[in-house]
């Protein structure tokens, strides 16, 4: 065996094998070192980075008549995934989407596929929370919806992101008439 000098690299260092060899192009890139006397930063994100998976065609989301009025409907997902736009892993977590109906609820097996879309879609987690509220008062137009993106800690941080609507009082007076 050979010994190293203090400085020639690691001495327990494996080889690239399974999945990180395979994900090579999704591997994070260094960032540039800082100027003397600059404080160092993650960097290399991009509006594309910020952007990416908004605008992914998804499954639709099916409805169907809502029969009584004035009660709420949560849904849980707990096996919610989808891939970081930067640094190409995955991200797990759970999504719960909580909502008083109007005329028309949530169909839950098309809501199933349209949340298993994310499972490769590259797209940041409070971006993934968003577009899911997006879409779902796209869907079935509720009173109030509110979606929680609870997400699994990575690198010692945990990310909870909650994305509200309610419709305005001029939306629902404009419906009464």
């Amino acid at each position: 065996m050979s010994r190293r000098e203090p400085g020639e690299g690691p001495t327990n260092a494996a080889p690239a094998s399974g999945r990180a060899a395979r994900a090579g192009r999704h591997a994070p890139k260094p960032s540039p070192a800082a100027a003397p006397g600059q404080p160092l930063r993650a960097g290399g994100y991009t509006d594309e980075h910020a952007s990416a998976g908004l605008q992914a065609e998804l499954p639709a989301i099916d409805t169907f008549a809502n029969q009584f009025p004035g009660y709420r409907i949560v849904i849980e997902h707990p096996e919610f995934t989808s891939i970081c736009p930067k640094t190409g892993l995955p991200d797990f977590g759970t999504i719960e989407i909580e909502y008083e109906p109007d005329a028309r609820c949530l169909e839950l097996k098309s809501l199933k596929l349209y949340l298993l879309a994310y499972r490769n879609l590259g797209i940041f987690q409070e971006n993934a929370t968003n577009r899911i509220l997006r879409d779902v008062v796209a869907a079935c137009e509720p009173l109030w919806c509110e979606v929680r993106g609870v997400f699994a800690p990575r690198g010692g941080m945990s990310t909870r992101v909650v994305a509200r609507y309610e419709r305005r009082a001029d939306e629902q007076a404009g419906e009464q008439e």
